[in-house]
């Protein structure tokens, strides 16, 4: 049975640059004051819209606010099927603070 993973943002760009989708599941105001570039805002409003755009062979990395709510997110990804599925550590504050020249709003 497959298993998420947990990585640092240097991971994420690396998979992001290899193809990953990048999902954030903070909230929509969040989001729009500011998310990584690329990223999928994934709520439960749009989840299943967002989901069938994604193939389950497609790496998936998850965002939240400090890297704990990604990591249910993720498992409930493993669960619908997804094979590569990441959260990532520290979340959108710690990737702001280390790679804010990545962020669009």
């Amino acid at each position: 049975m497959a298993e998420f993973r947990c990585i640092n943002a240097d991971e994420a760009i690396t998979l992001m640059n290899e193809g990953a989708a990048i999902t954030d599941i903070r909230d929509s105001q969040s989001f729009a004051a500011g998310h990584i570039t690329g990223a999928l805002h994934l709520n439960n409003d749009n989840l299943e819209q967002v989901l069938h755009g994604l193939e389950f062979d497609t790496p998936v990395i998850v965002c939240c606010y400090h890297g704990i709510s990604s990591q249910s997110a993720a498992a409930f990804l493993v669960e619908r099927g997804f094979e590569n599925v990441a959260s990532l550590n520290g979340g959108f504050e710690e990737w702001r603070v280390n790679h804010a020249d990545k962020i669009e709003s």
